[in-house]
Formats: C-alpha cells, sequence, structure tokens
C-alpha cells in the first residue's frame, strides 16, 4: 500500500511538471525555440498573480484569469518585437537572448519583491483530502493533475481542429509556403508565445499555491520543463504529460527510498529515457 502510495503522489506531481512543461512543449515544436527564460516567466505569472491577489482580494483562480490575458500579451509583444528577430538556422541567438531575458526578470523582480519567498494561499484547499480506499490524496494535486489534463486535451483541439492549429502547424512546417499562403509568421509565432503565457499562468497558479517561491526559482522549474518535454519526446504534447509523470514518480520514489535522493532521482531517470532513447518516449512532428 506504501508503494501505491508513493506511484499515486509521484503521478500527481507529475501534473504539475507537466504544467511547467506545455508552453515549453507548444513554442519549441512550432517555432523550434528554446527559451531559457520560461521558469522564470512562471515565477513572474506566479508574482502577478500574488500581487491581484493581494490588492484586489480576489480568490486565487479568479485572480489567474485576470493575469492570463496580461500574460498573454507579454508574450506577444516579447515574441513579435524581440524574439521574431532571433529566429534562423542559428540556434544560438535566441538562446542568448532568453538567457538575457532570464537574467532581466530575476533582477526586476529582486527589486520590485525582494529576495523573500512568498506562497499565494488557497485555504482549505491547501489541507483538505480525499480517501480512496486507504489511499489518501490531497485535493490541490488532484485538482492540479486535472487542470494539467484538461490543458494537454485544450491544446490538442486548438492545434488540430481549428484553423488558428491549422496555421500553427503549416508555419512550423514551412515557413515560406505559409507566407505564400497568405499567413503571417511573425504574428502566428506571436499568437503562439502568447498562448504558452497562458499556459505558464494556469502552471504559475498552482506552483504559487503549492510551494514558497522567490525570484531565483525559475531555472530549477526550467529543468525540471526540459526534462518532462525531452523525455516524453519533443512535439508530442501527450508525450510531455507522460515525461512529466515520469519524472513525478522517480522523484516520489527516490525521496521513499532516501529523501536527500528526490531530486537527483528525477534527473538519472532523464539520462536513463536520454540513453536508450535519445528523441525521447513518444516523439511527434506537429504536422
Amino acid at each position: 500500500m506504501s508503494f501505491i502510495d508513493t506511484l499515486l503522489q509521484g503521478i500527481l506531481l507529475g501534473g504539475l511538471y507537466a504544467l511547467f512543461a506545455a508552453g515549453l512543449s507548444l513554442v519549441f515544436g512550432i517555432m523550434r525555440l528554446v527559451n531559457l527564460a520560461h521558469g522564470d516567466l512562471i515565477v513572474l505569472a506566479a508574482f502577478l498573480i500574488l500581487l491581484i491577489v493581494s490588492t484586489l482580494g480576489l480568490d486565487p483562480f479568479l485572480a489567474a484569469v485576470v493575469a492570463a490575458p496580461l500574460m498573454f500579451g507579454l508574450g506577444w509583444l516579447l515574441q513579435y518585437y524581440l524574439l521574431n528577430r532571433t529566429l534562423g538556422k542559428d540556434i544560438l541567438p535566441p538562446l542568448l537572448v532568453t538567457f538575457g531575458l532570464s537574467i532581466v526578470i530575476q533582477n526586476g523582480l529582486l527589486e520590485s519583491f525582494t529576495a523573500d519567498s512568498r506562497r499565494i494561499s488557497a485555504n482549505a484547499m491547501e489541507t483538505a483530502s480525499v480517501d480512496f480506499g486507504g489511499i489518501s490524496a490531497g485535493v490541490m494535486p488532484l485538482v492540479t493533475f486535472v487542470s494539467s489534463v484538461l490543458v494537454i486535451v485544450a491544446l490538442n483541439q486548438l492545434i488540430y481542429r481549428t484553423s488558428l492549429g491549422r496555421a500553427f502547424r503549416a508555419t512550423s512546417d514551412d515557413v515560406v509556403t505559409a507566407t505564400l499562403m497568405g499567413i503571417r509568421p511573425n504574428s502566428i509565432f506571436a499568437i503562439a508565445t502568447g498562448t504558452a503565457m497562458m499556459i505558464v499562468t494556469v502552471a504559475a497558479l498552482y506552483l504559487g499555491m503549492r510551494a514558497n517561491f522567490d525570484p531565483t526559482a525559475g531555472p530549477a522549474r526550467l529543468i525540471y520543463a526540459f526534462e518532462a518535454v525531452i523525455i516524453g519526446g519533443l512535439g508530442s504534447l501527450w508525450g510531455t504529460l507522460a515525461g512529466g509523470i515520469i519524472l513525478g514518480v522517480a522523484q516520489t520514489v527516490g525521496a521513499a527510498i532516501n529523501p536527500e535522493w528526490q531530486i537527483l532521482a528525477g534527473h538519472i531517470a532523464f539520462l536513463l529515457v536520454l540513453l536508450f532513447r535519445p528523441r525521447g518516449l513518444f516523439p511527434r512532428a506537429m504536422d
């Protein structure tokens, strides 16, 4: 029973990692952009939600609804006016620019909110739990996992069932041909990044309610997101969810053996997948 409980907690933790990774997977799948500031943008969104909660007195979920369009606008502006200029065959410019953006965000948050760690209060949900025949699961982890599944489902519907999704896939496949068909790649890329920032807002909401965060917490979130994306397979949204679950289970099993092994166990799982399946478990192009 103890192992089953550990497995369940790992699966639920994987939902949070999948939320960290979904936006990163979307952006990479469409424009092959590796965003090193992704983790810091999650932390930025968490501080934005915290600010809305503290100033307007809103429930955290309502605060996230308010923050989401603001983050969409930020993502759109960053992509359209900054990151689009770095796209091309050379992968180094996006890496350098997003690395610089990461430093700017971290220092801006330090100046604005100091280095103190913060947390978004979820009130009774923080301690509420559900019993499954002797195995108990927290309501917050359950809601997080359900949200991650809903986000993946929504993204798949957007990409494979809408005209915007067809534009995403066409631009990802061949920018020149998409342009000849009347698609404006710069605008499509900006919408894709804006959409990713809305997912980042959801991830930030659950990060803030489940754990303390501070202005320097972004790089760790980025590592988890990268590992989940690569384990699952580049370009596969459901693979991203699977990658997050594998990472979460590895960490909880490692922690059950020895609390000091929690983070290390996740990295070992990542390296093993990379060793035997370099393209990930479920690689898929957005075609």
